[in-house]
Parts: structure tokens; sequence; C-alpha cells
């Protein structure tokens, strides 16, 4: 095989290649829950999951996400509140309407069965190249590829790709190399193994290569070049959203809004907002900058004597926001009414409500700060 850019790894060498590799992860692969099974659904929730998430923070999440909702058609009959309220934490909620949605999918069309065509399950909501791969190949024993980012990564640095891992011509080559294993050793056992070797020793800024059965190979090791490989294309500084987070407050209670049903955090419940772009390269707004937008965007709804109570910074794969809490110690039950209705729906709750509404990880701590004065939210980051 030879794949651009690289150096060709003889066919024999190859096959010696793949057996160690399998034979390391039978003798080193961790014991994780949805190892333990072969039920599609459980691994197709255990792969969203792990997308852009960390194993030690999916595991808590994944057992009671089944504990509550055990099969196709529970997830599918749950209402979207209670999906999100039990993703809530894990980030990325994009992923939770889209595995619910597809659930749907399946029990209306298949009656909550898997399609027998890994090209039917790739169309539904939310299912991409890998995540058909690695439910096809792991469930159900077929051999087809799921490339990640840890797949990509050890591949990469064992042939010594010197382009970007996701043009076609390299993508194509190294799914070769898969198959080939595959059919060799097993689909679900190399799937896992390549997956295994990725996340434990050949980490992106970590490679342990006295551990890694690749290593007689590698191109990377050969050169000392672990750490400049995989290429990755250049990507621009993600644009900064300037946010203002408002609370207002009566009786033990605050006014919770839900975002709309499309676009980012879609469904999810926070405090009302409003936002800004920031200029790149410009510096953080003053609070007294912030007072006089908090006055302009919030005077409107009678909301007055504004003051900070703190900042959280909240950083999704695109953009960032900088939000700044404002507490309104004056405010117009006849214009907060009319800020209710500015949003898709409105509620007060007291804080041992709040865990009914699936609240977007950043409005949690900003609450947790008023409640806790003592504890400042500055300079924590959230990433989603």
């Amino acid at each position: 095989m030879t794949a651009p850019s690289a150096t060709p790894v003889p066919t024999g060498s190859m096959n010696e290649a793949g057996a160690r590799l399998v034979a390391w992860y039978d003798r080193h692969r961790r014991a994780l829950p949805w190892r333990d099974t072969s039920d599609p659904y459980r691994i197709w929730v255990s792969e969203v999951m792990l997308q852009q998430t960390r194993v030690e923070t999916v595991i808590p999440y994944y057992h009671a996400f089944l504990e509550r909702f055990p099969t196709v058609h529970a997830l599918a009959a749950a209402d979207s509140d209670d999906v999100l309220r039990l993703w809530q934490g894990l980030g990325y909620y994009r992923r939770a309407r889209h595995l619910h949605e597809a659930a749907q999918q399946l029990v209306r069309q298949w009656d909550g069965r898997f399609p027998a065509d890994i090209r039917a399950f790739r169309r539904l909501p939310g299912v991409g190249d890998y995540t058909a791969g690695a439910v096809y190949s792991i469930a159900f024993g077929e051999p087809v590829p799921a490339i990640d980012g840890n797949v990509a990564r050890v591949f990469a640095r064992w042939l010594g790709i010197e382009e970007p891992m996701d043009k076609p011509a390299v993508r194509k080559s190294v799914e070769a190399v898969i198959r080939q294993w595959q059919q060799a050793f097993g689909p679900s056992r190399v799937t896992q193994a390549v997956m295994e070797l990725g996340a434990t020793v050949c980490m992106p800024r970590l490679w342990r290569c006295d551990d890694c059965p690749l290593a007689a190979e590698c191109e990377a090791r050969r050169g000392q070049r672990q750490g400049d490989l995989p290429v990755r294309r250049a990507r621009g500084a993600r644009p900064v959203m300037d946010v203002l987070a408002l609370l207002v407050h009566g009786g033990g209670r605050v006014l919770l809004v839900r975002r709309p049903a499309e676009g980012l955090l879609a469904d999810m419940w926070q405090l009302p907002a409003v936002e800004r772009p920031r200029a790149e390269s410009a510096p953080s707004p003053t609070d007294d900058e912030l007072l006089a937008w908090g006055r302009e965007a919030f005077g409107a709804w009678g909301c007055d004597g504004l003051r900070v109570l703190g900042r959280a910074r909240h950083e999704f794969t695109h953009r960032v926001w900088d939000v700044t809490l404002l507490e309104a110690s004056q405010w117009s039950p006849q214009a907060v009414r009319e800020l209710e209705r500015t949003w898709v729906a409105a509620a007060w709750a007291a804080p041992d409500e709040w865990p009914r509404y699936p609240l977007a990880r950043v409005y949690e701590r900003l609450l947790h700060l008023w409640l806790h004065p003592a504890k400042s939210a500055d300079s924590q980051v959230n990433r989603v």
C-alpha cells in the first residue's frame, strides 16, 4: 500500500504489523462498558458520546443514559427535554438531538432494528462515515473502516503521511489497509484495536513508542517526527462573542428562557441574554462598557440597577462565548412579561427546580455563582 507522501509498507510486513496490533489489543485493552456487548444500540450510544469527549467523562453518562433509555424504542418514545437533561454537562448537545431523531426514524422505518444496508443507517441524522463504520464493524462484523482522530493519527505517524488526513486520496489508502486487516483479523477486533492504540499509546502530545506494536515500521518514530504528524489544515482563530446574561429573580425564583429549536444549543434553557461579535484582536470589554450595553439592551424591559456578578468562558468548536452575568435589582413585572414573549418559552424556577430544565453548562455555572457568591466563576472555561 502506498499513501500519498508516505513510505510504502510491504504486504507481508503489513500483515505482520496487523497481527501484532490485534495481539497487543487482546492483552492490553481497557475494560470499558461498551465492550461487553454486541448490541448495536449500546455501541451506537457509546460512539456518539465519545465524539470529542474523554472516556472518563462518558462512562457515568453512558450508564445513566442506558438505564433511562435501554432500547431504541425507549429513546424514540422519550420527551426531548428528558434526553437533553440526561445529556446535560456532556456538551455538544446536537449529538443528543440527532441521536433522539435517529432513534425515532429507526422505529418508524425499521421497527427499531438497524437496517441491513449500512448506507441506510448512514443517512440518519448525525450519523457520519465514522459512526456508521464503528457500529457496523463492531456490532455486525462488517469490514468497513471507522476513521476518527485517533485512527488518523496512528496511520499518519506509522506511514509518515505528509498530507492532511481528510484528503480523499489519503483516506482511501488508509481505508484499504484497515479493510485488509479486518479481512485477516476480524472487523470488530481491528476497529477497536486501532482506536485503542490511538487513545492510549499513540496520543496527540504523548507517544509511548516503546509500548507500540507498530513501532518497527513507524516512519514518524524513525524520523522523530511524532509531534509533526498528522499534518493539519490551517484553521483561523475562532471568533469571540461577548454575551450578556441577565439575572432576574424574585421570591426565590429565577427567570429562565428556552432557546429556539434550531441552531446553537437548540432547545436548551438559559438566562435571558444578548450577544454581539467582538472585533478581532479587540480586548475584553470593561465592566463599565458591559453595564452601558446592559442598560441599552435590557432597559427596554424595565430592568435597572444592573451590576456585574461574574464572567465565564464557553468554548464551542468554531466560536467562543465570553459570558458576563448581570443582576437586575429593579424590574417591572409587565415589562418582564414582554421579555418572556421574545423567547420560545419562559419559566420561573427555584434552585431545586433547575434540574428539570436542560440548562447549558455555562448558565449552570453562572447560576451557581449567584447562589454561592464567594466562589468566583472568573476564568472558568467550559467546552462544548
